[in-house]
């Protein structure tokens, strides 16, 4: 795994349904996702924050809030994440919600089509985020990240990575879901992407649906984790804009982000939607921060490598 680790900070709610994840990045650093990554050995450079355009909280204009600001945030997100993989260095994006999964994958997929790499996709999240403007039940484009990767979406969404689409759905795992959209179950269905549903992570336990999500990925794959906070269960993790219950306990969260150590592939990061005006005393950062770590390979042990 790359130690050379970027923050950066996209302190936005423009495609959200209730304010405050603007402030997400700084309660990050408030939990010392920095300091504490760097005790763990890694080279970490914090670049600061963003800008663009405030929130202006309008109503939908043809199916979608607040559009043109939400595509001026992705493409500044998608700028700087494409930077820092071009110099060799592994992407924190600090949400902000999770709209700027678009900016942030897009560039990701741009990087991997330069490099040959292999790219793969776990979204961590309650949400499928694969509403369109004909289906969507509010017009927030934090529903909507998913659907335009694949190429379901506005033209200027969708080509912010200059490659249309910038995701199959083939290479996208979605894991923890457990509210979707009654439009987004058909569409999802259609496109063929694989979800791992809190049904499925009941029956099945986490560690054989991570051992799935993860089984098609060697040694040419690029590992992309865009972790939505409230991929968490509410009662460790409240802090977040859309809280649903019934998500995976502390113990389900920390194996899934051990495994994804384990696998030694993971490339680049998103950690959205938290949302410090509805948390407790910054509780939810500092969980997000400890999960970020175990994605990083803090563990109990030193673990022998399997067999």
């Amino acid at each position: 795994m790359n130690r050379n680790v970027s923050l950066i900070g996209a302190p936005t709610d423009v495609g959200a349904g209730a304010r405050g994840a603007s402030m997400g990045p700084e309660a990050l650093r408030v939990a010392r996702i920095g300091p504490l990554l760097g005790e763990m050995g890694l080279d970490v450079v914090d670049r600061g924050n963003l800008t663009g355009p405030a929130n202006p909280w309008l109503p939908p204009v043809e199916g979608y809030r607040h559009f043109d600001e939400v595509l001026a945030w992705n493409r500044a997100v998608h700028e700087a994440v494409y930077a820092e993989l071009q110099t060799g260095r592994f992407p924190i994006l600090l949400g902000g919600d999770h709209c700027l999964g678009l900016g942030s994958i897009s560039a990701v997929a741009r990087h991997c089509r330069g490099t040959g790499q292999k790219l793969r996709v776990l979204w961590l999240d309650a949400h499928a985020d694969f509403n369109t403007d004909q289906i969507t039940p509010s017009g927030n484009i934090h529903g909507m990240p998913v659907a335009c990767l694949c190429g379901y979406g506005p033209r200027p969404l969708v080509e912010i990575g200059g490659h249309v689409p910038a995701l199959s759905p083939k290479w996208v795992k979605q894991i923890g879901i457990r509210s979707v959209d009654a439009g987004e179950k058909q569409l999802l269905y259609d496109a063929g992407l694989e979800v791992f549903d809190m049904r499925y992570i009941d029956e099945m336990g986490m560690r054989h649906t991570m051992e799935l999500a993860l089984a098609t990925m060697d040694a040419s794959t690029h590992l992309h984790v865009s972790f939505d906070v409230d991929f968490l269960d509410p009662s460790f993790a409240p802090g977040v804009g859309t809280t649903v219950m019934g998500g995976p306990t502390y113990r389900e969260a920390q194996l899934c982000m051990e495994m994804i150590a384990d696998t030694g592939r993971l490339a680049s990061l998103d950690v959205m939607e938290l949302n410090p005006a509805l948390d407790v005393r910054n509780r939810t950062a500092e969980v997000a921060v400890d999960m970020v770590q175990s994605l990083f390979g803090k563990s109990t042990l030193v673990r022998r490598p399997a067999r």
